[in-house]
């Protein structure tokens, strides 16, 4: 098996988006794209030139057979992505977005084939990856996908190998806002890098300022911590530096969703090619505002061609 530069894991949904904007309830016609957080920054990853292993499960139906099909075109290598003959592939409706608002999102993905996933599901050959990015959403799950997600972060750190970690908090899918806290909290203390949004860090931490939300992390053991601001950019602590990276603008906003894991993805990609925190969110801040400009979740994740356009065009 090919060494891969990045592991990641979760569920990926098949999706169906409104055509025409309106309450979903009223909405006759959709088109179908994928879903997920995970897999947006994999993707993201994947076509920033980094080589990238999907771990994940889907149903034996025509959903799971379309979010395959849709994740190997994106170059992702799907090899351990179980087929479950007994529980469906997740599914959610979207909203057509309008003039920028946050687009209505419907969810149908309890009892999934992926919420069953376990250690067991772990290849040993995948825990060979470079890097290891997770969130705080497998966990959400189910059980069985908490320990898997414990057990992944803990031995890739163990390992020697890279962490990143965002919280993508889902209030929904936890029994109690305790026990997310205390769960997202004790999963990121496995991470190397923290990416929380302001909102997620104050509600984690109970802290008000990035720096104090920042600082909690380091202590958990963190080496880097960077926090979305939204249009204000984005603030970014470790052991030795700080500060806070301008937000690049935007002439229209066209669809919020997926702005988080754009941000991610650039972020990740510059530090795995050991450029500096300060670069990092940099780039963060630029993907992600690639990602408000499209519709869809990943549909403007950028190539590594357009990387490199834009890198020319920014100032030394």
């Amino acid at each position: 098996m090919a060494d891969f530069d990045v592991l990641s894991f979760g569920e990926t949904m098949a999706m169906l988006v409104a055509d025409e904007p309106g309450d979903l309830a009223q909405v006759q016609h959709f088109h179908k794209r994928i879903a997920g957080a995970d897999n947006n920054v994999a993707i993201g990853l994947t076509r920033l030139g980094f080589n990238v292993a999907w771990l994940s499960r889907v149903g034996n139906d025509s959903l799971g057979r379309f979010v395959v099909q849709s994740l190997e075109r994106e170059g992702l290598d799907c090899r351990h992505v179980g087929v479950d003959p007994q529980h469906p592939t997740g599914l959610q409706f979207k909203s057509l977005a309008d003039d920028g608002e946050d687009p209505a999102v419907e969810y149908f993905r309890r009892g999934s084939a992926a919420s069953h996933m376990g250690i067991a599901d772990i290849p040993a050959a995948l825990l060979q990856a470079r890097h290891l990015h997770a969130t705080g959403i497998p966990p959400a799950l189910s059980p069985s996908m908490n320990a898997l997600s414990r057990h992944l972060m803990q031995s890739m750190r163990e390992a020697g190998r890279s962490v990143s970690f965002d919280p993508n908090l889902r209030p929904s899918l936890w029994g109690s806002q305790a026990r997310m806290i205390e769960q997202i909290n004790d999963l990121a203390s496995l991470a190397h890098w923290v990416l929380p949004g302001l909102a997620e860090g104050q509600l984690l931490t109970g802290l008000d300022e990035p720096r104090d939300i920042a600082a909690f992390y380091l202590d958990l053991g963190a080496e880097a911590v960077a926090i979305k601001l939204g249009p204000q950019g984005a603030y970014y602590r470790t052991a030795t530096r700080e500060g806070l990276a301008a937000a690049h603008p935007v002439a229209r906003v066209v669809d919020t969703v997926g702005a988080g894991d754009g941000f991610a993805v650039g972020v990740i990609s510059a530090l795995l090619e050991r450029l500096d925190i300060a670069q990092a969110v940099d780039r963060g801040n630029w993907v992600g505002s690639l990602a408000v400009q499209s519709p869809g979740d990943m549909e403007g994740l950028p190539t590594r061609d357009q990387l490199l356009a834009a890198s020319l065009k920014r100032p030394a």
